[in-house]
């Protein structure tokens, strides 16, 4: 018995001086969360774990961020020397941190991977936007696309959903006939400016912000049609009239209770509108085209970048292509409200349904050219702050859409100069 218990003994401080010696040898990569709820979190660790547990030797931690809080606690981190491995980078911090030279260009790993060949053109091209290089891996995107009421259009006497800017001014139109009804819920108060900018760019028949010399386009005789299109439809009832103050909450209760029959939003909106409308009675559709025959709904996005300080790079890179496989892709965009990044998602049951095949026509089709506003300029949040209510004094009849665009023409101008000499 006694050379028994030697024997468990001994292999007992072999295997603890082993697995001392195995957490020693891991290799440990922090990753920062920012978009964070508890939800989010949750899907998140059940990926690591996933990851974590096919390559034994790599221990990751998740930090957490609260959101309102998150870009200054990462940049306190980076300043303070506390560089993650991995971060969740949103599309407006991306020039940052990539024109800082901080992160890792993922090209190589991308052409290399093997899934990197069902990424979707727009997934690349997004994740190039900070000097043409991959400097974040896209994980779905915030789309703009159009919901429709199948009932109010039959009603009204539509046969198919608006794919020009006048078919969707004229079934609006039709629309409001009905009792009690309107044709768009506008969004005339706060986030209200995706639109005001894409119905100009969609008139304009471009979404470039500026000219070569510098000047903002938004007062550009194209861009003015856009903006008195979205006058001309407050004003002629075609949406309702306190839809002059609606935001987020606003515009989509007041479509899935029936109020009006359009609605352009991203993914995350659906969420609450297939908890209280019939999925046969709704669908979604691109974004009109207009005269140019194109399309130019905002987009959004955010995904997963490598900071270049890592010492663990073939590790990091491989978190990121787990996290970003179209499996675990799928697993993610469906619990955080995107559109997933990989060509054929949307044959999963989930998307496979009308009120995505608008999206994802949107990021297949060539009529649609997704738009990513300005968010490089300083003051940008300034001036998304003050269209508020000026476009609001435009929509009420106490200031002219030329009047409104020259405002804004002469904001972004200097702003964009100011930027352009700070390069």
């Amino acid at each position: 018995m006694k050379q028994l218990f030697r024997t468990v003994a001994a292999s007992a401080v072999i295997a603890a001086t082993l697995s001392a010696g195995a957490a020693w040898a891991e290799t440990k990569l922090k990753l920062v969360e920012v978009i964070t709820s508890p939800a989010r979190t949750e899907t998140l660790n059940a990926l690591v774990a996933e990851y974590e547990a096919a390559n034994p030797d790599v221990d990751v931690e998740v930090i957490s961020l609260p959101w309102g809080e998150a870009f200054e606690k990462l940049a306190t981190m980076v300043a303070g020397g506390e560089m993650p491995d991995v971060v969740e980078m949103p599309d407006s911090w991306l020039a940052l941190y990539a024109g800082n030279d901080m992160l890792l260009n993922l090209d190589d790993s991308i052409a290399s991977w093997k899934h990197g060949d069902t990424l979707a053109q727009k997934t690349l091209d997004m994740g190039r936007l900070a000097g043409g290089k991959a400097y974040t891996l896209p994980y779905g995107f915030y789309l703009r696309a159009m919901f429709y009421n199948k009932r109010l259009l039959a009603e009204a006497g539509v046969d198919t959903p608006p794919h020009t800017m006048a078919e969707f001014m004229d079934a609006s139109a039709k629309v409001s006939e009905l009792p009690g009804k309107t044709g768009y819920c506008l969004r005339g108060g706060g986030g209200g400016l995706n639109g005001w900018i894409m119905y100009a760019a969609t008139m304009n028949g471009s979404n470039e912000f500026f000219t070569e010399d510098g000047k903002s386009r938004i007062n550009e005789p194209g861009s003015i049609e856009g903006i008195q299109f979205l006058i001309d439809m407050y004003q002629k009832g075609y949406a309702p009239k306190d839809s002059v103050n609606w935001g987020f909450n606003e515009i989509v209760a007041g479509f899935y209770s029936g109020t009006c029959a359009f609605l352009d939003q991203d993914p995350d909106a659906l969420i609450s509108v297939a908890e209280r409308m019939d999925a046969a009675d709704f669908a979604v559709t691109p974004m009109p085209v207009g005269p140019s025959g194109k399309a130019f709904p905002t987009i959004g996005f955010a995904g997963w970048s490598v900071f270049k300080s890592t010492e663990h790079s073939d590790e990091a890179v491989g978190l990121v292509q787990h996290l970003s496989s179209p499996e675990a892709n799928l697993t993610w965009t469906k619990k955080v409200g995107v559109i997933p990044i990989h060509q054929g998602a949307e044959q999963d049951a989930h998307f496979a349904t009308e009120q995505f095949k608008g999206w994802f026509e949107t990021l297949n089709g060539e009529e649609y050219v997704p738009t990513i506003m300005p968010i490089y300029l300083k003051n940008f949040g300034v001036f998304k702050e003050m269209s508020i209510a000026s476009s609001q004094d435009a929509l009420l009849g106490n200031r002219s859409a030329e009047d409104l665009a020259n405002e804004w023409a002469d904001f972004l101008t200097k702003e964009y100069q100011d930027w352009k000499n700070a390069q």
